[in-house]
């Protein structure tokens, strides 16, 4: 769009409820892609979505639709829908005043959105990237996305806000010509600028020429290396699970040993740090929206605090549990502070024992290089206890040293209990997770050595 068409469509859905309450979200989504196998470009894709939601409010029940597709001459239907059904709703449990708000200075500005050329700058470097894989006789598969999400929000109580929020990420998978030995990376980045690809691909085929030599080794507990992406992928599942609400009904993890949460006990005497701010300070590709932006109402959000101003937070203070996620509703219940989730994630060690990855390697005596993690699932919420798979990669560390790969292990462990075997860290950097790279893709991550991580049995996954 290059008019703010998505403006006048939520003022034309407020001014046509006929609710006692509305919210109405409009969401742009411009996104590019690239896809490459065999060392050849093979799809590209351009794809502009609109998607608009109503919240209707009725003497507290709440109804909400969603459609793809609504323009401004159309919204009033999805209007009338939301009203009726909000009318045959009964009273919702988290039903509360709307935010009283003003308006976002930004909210009549035109909408930017991404066009076929957004991936031009990655193409040279890509180029470089196959050429350089392709000497080496290895083969590069990958994948390239840009999205750009601009969201409106408006409510029948005067609130107006805007997001815009752009989303890159990369993937490069190398593998040997016959297909044996394989190496996963991928990182976090705006891709509408040319990144440096030469060198990730320089390191996978040195983790495939590490892949050469291969060691049979029995399940047992193990001190691993877990890179930031993989760190990235149990921070998140902790994150994700970290409800105020369901650790007070003993649902979770943070529920206290006599009742009500875990706040303000010592997880670890790692001091480890866990925030999350809307303006991260470090990082301009971490920033997300400055608002609460709820589509439906659960232990983690409520439609009822959509346009509540986001604030940094600190759910993990040296060690010490300090927050938990609160929509304005569940913070009555539980007698807590109001602390919304917000959709990025930062994970600090204060005194990091060594400077990079590499050099964490070099101080660990006989343990594991875990270069990426796989299909990851919940097997107890009581302790968040985690399973998954190794992939793409899990390396013998001897003397400080690579000395070859490992076969792959089905693992069993809880972010909780790791971050309290932490034995060595680097500084914070971006992440990415492979588990959840598409939904929650702004983290910021350490690599971490844990103390006998729990390889609980070989896969036989190649």
């Amino acid at each position: 769009m290059t008019t703010n068409r998505a403006a006048e469509t939520v003022e034309r859905a407020l001014a046509a409820s006929t609710s006692s309450d509305c919210v109405v979200l409009v969401e742009e989504v411009s996104s590019a892609n690239l896809r490459w196998a065999n060392n050849t470009l093979t799809t590209n894709g351009f794809t502009v979505q609109l998607r608009a939601t109503v919240i209707a409010v009725v003497d507290g029940a709440a109804a909400t639709v969603r459609r793809e597709g609504v323009t401004t001459e159309s919204v009033g239907d999805l209007v009338a829908l939301a009203d009726h059904a909000a009318r045959l709703a009964p009273r919702a449990e988290d039903a509360t005043a709307l935010v009283e708000g003003s308006c976002d200075l930004t909210w009549g500005e035109e909408t930017e959105s991404l066009d076929v050329a957004t991936l031009a700058a990655l193409l040279e470097p890509l180029e470089g990237a196959i050429d350089a894989v392709r000497s080496r006789d290895e083969l590069l598969f990958g994948y390239a996305e840009q999205e750009l999400a601009t969201t409106h929000v408006g409510t029948s109580r005067g609130l107006r806000a805007r997001s815009v929020v752009p989303t890159g990420r990369i993937e490069l998978n190398s593998k040997s010509s016959d297909m044996e030995r394989s190496a996963w990376w991928s990182q976090s980045l705006d891709l509408r600028h040319a990144p440096d690809l030469r060198g990730a691909v320089d390191e996978l085929s040195v983790r495939l020429d590490w892949q050469r030599r291969r060691l049979d080794l029995a399940a047992g507990h193990y001190d691993t290396l877990l890179p930031p992406n993989a760190v990235a992928d149990f921070m998140t599942f902790l994150y994700r699970t970290a409800s105020a609400l369901d650790a007070v009904e003993g649902r979770t993890v943070f529920r206290g040993s006599g009742g009500g949460t875990r706040l303000g006990e010592r997880l670890t005497d790692v001091s480890v740090s866990m925030t999350s701010d809307p303006n991260d300070p470090l990082d301009a590709s971490m920033r997300c929206s400055p608002v609460v932006l709820a589509f439906e109402s659960d232990a983690m959000s409520s439609v009822f605090d959509n346009g509540l101003a986001l604030s940094p937070t600190s759910w993990i203070t040296d060690g010490t549990l300090t927050g938990l996620v609160q929509t304005r509703h569940s913070a009555t219940l539980t007698g807590l502070a109001c602390t919304p989730f917000v959709d990025n994630l930062r994970l600090t060690v204060a005194e990091p024992s060594a400077t990079s990855s590499e050099e964490l390697v070099g101080t660990l005596g006989r343990g594991l290089l875990a270069t990426s993690l796989w299909y990851m699932r919940v097997v107890d919420p009581q302790t968040l206890l985690l399973t998954g798979l190794t992939r793409d990669g899990l390396y013998m560390v001897e003397g400080g040293e690579v000395t070859g790969s490992v076969n792959n292990f089905r693992f069993n462990e809880s972010p909780v209990e790791l971050i309290a075997r932490i034995i060595g860290s680097t500084p914070t950097g971006r992440a990415t997770s492979r588990e959840f790279a598409k939904y929650f893709n702004r983290t910021a991550m350490p690599s971490l050595v844990i103390e006998g991580f729990n390889m609980s049995s070989v896969s036989q996954a190649q």
